[in-house]
């Protein structure tokens, strides 16, 4: 299988499935020196870890992880890291029966046409699972970022109808509400309509947003590299993804160029822009302001209600699914995001140290 590798000089590459023994990520160039610990990274694990809230699934994983190479003496030593997290709570039979038909929404379809085999138990590599390897390195890139003065705040924006109120916006409540949404009085609405969807065996989608801060001006490539493109794969990789923005995002399109545009102004003998209708990136590059997008998150595929679907005999039957599932998938998601961005902006920085001869300058001559 290609494709599980992501990166040019930060390289991941994440293994393992759902009902797997194990799954984890090696880190490739992740600098020498960086102090890492074990409890760096499970803070970020236990954001996304399962049997947490009414809201996810039942699912009881620990989900502690184990580094197994590229750190010594509480640093990292510029070799490969490599991160596992032991699968503790796996119920295969839950998911017998759908080895012989196709889940809508799901993946087994495309994997048997693909392959003509898949790992049934739980989706496999496609499994939500698979995003552990992600959020470990993301927790690493995050400590990179964070000493370099840059700062990644994801949260949810929106689920199903209820979306927050930017003047009730409260940090500490993305930590603290089930839906993680920085908006007490709209989580609690959330709530209260995935309490009815789960009640009619149903599932709900949703809105991440990630706010990035900090990020100086000129990260990105201009062309195929674009930052705003390597951030749209980045996100997109993410299996319940079907949609990124960037800045204003489709509401662009409906704006006049007078309206889309943001003024320059002078600043500290610097040039910064008036409005961020662009997101902190233009031309593909980052701009020095904030830079802001947005994941559009489809509903939990697996729902309780009945649903047509084929066979791999070809006939027409119709099933409801059964197993342990989140009737949201955004809450979960929400670290998922933030680490993938975080993953992306680290390698774009790394890749522009060899933008100007400066840059080389300042680390061989000084």
């Amino acid at each position: 299988m290609a494709g599980s590798s992501y990166g040019k000089l930060f390289q991941i590459t994440t293994w393992g499935e759902s009902h797997g023994k194990a799954l984890g990520v090696v880190i490739d160039g992740c600098p020498a020196g960086l102090p890492l610990s074990e409890d760096d990274i499970q803070i970020f694990l236990n954001r996304r870890k399962p049997g947490q809230t009414r809201i996810s699934t039942p699912r009881k994983e620990d989900d502690n992880v184990e580094i197994l190479s590229g750190v010594f003496e509480g640093k990292t030593t510029g070799t490969p890291i490599s991160l596992m997290v032991r699968n503790t709570s796996q119920r295969s039979s839950d998911y017998g029966e759908i080895a012989e038909y196709y889940r809508p929404g799901h993946a087994d379809y495309t994997f048997d046409a693909k392959y003509g085999f898949r790992d049934y138990r739980g989706g496999g590599r496609s499994s939500g699972r698979e995003t552990i390897g992600r959020v470990a390195a993301g927790a690493v890139a995050s400590k990179i970022l964070q000493q370099l003065g840059i700062r990644l705040t994801a949260y949810t924006r929106s689920i199903g109808p209820v979306t927050i109120e930017d003047s009730r916006f409260d940090a500490q409540a993305i930590l603290e509400t089930p839906t993680c949404m920085p908006d007490r009085q709209a989580s609690e609405k959330a709530e209260a309509y995935l309490a009815e969807c789960m009640k009619n065996y149903d599932s709900a989608g949703g809105v991440i947003e990630c706010v990035v801060e900090g990020c100086p001006a000129g990260i990105g490539e201009p062309v195929f590299d674009k930052l705003d493109a390597a951030l749209s794969k980045a996100i997109m990789s993410i299996g319940a993804v079907k949609a990124v923005e960037i800045g204003d995002g489709i509401l662009a399109a409906q704006h006049k160029g007078s309206e889309n545009n943001d003024a320059f102004r002078m600043q500290n003998s610097q040039a910064v822009k008036s409005t961020n209708h662009a997101g902190g990136i233009l031309g593909g590059i980052s701009d020095g302001s904030t830079i802001v997008l947005r994941a559009h998150v489809k509903p939990t595929p697996s729902i309780f209600s009945k649903q047509q679907t084929v066979n791999r005999q070809g006939e027409e039957i119709e099933i409801a699914i059964k197993g342990r599932h989140d009737p949201v998938i955004v809450p979960r998601a929400v670290v998922v995001v933030e680490s993938m961005t975080a993953v992306t902006l680290l390698d774009a920085l790394l890749v522009n140290m060899g933008a100007k001869m400066e840059h080389l300058q300042k680390i061989y001559q000084e």
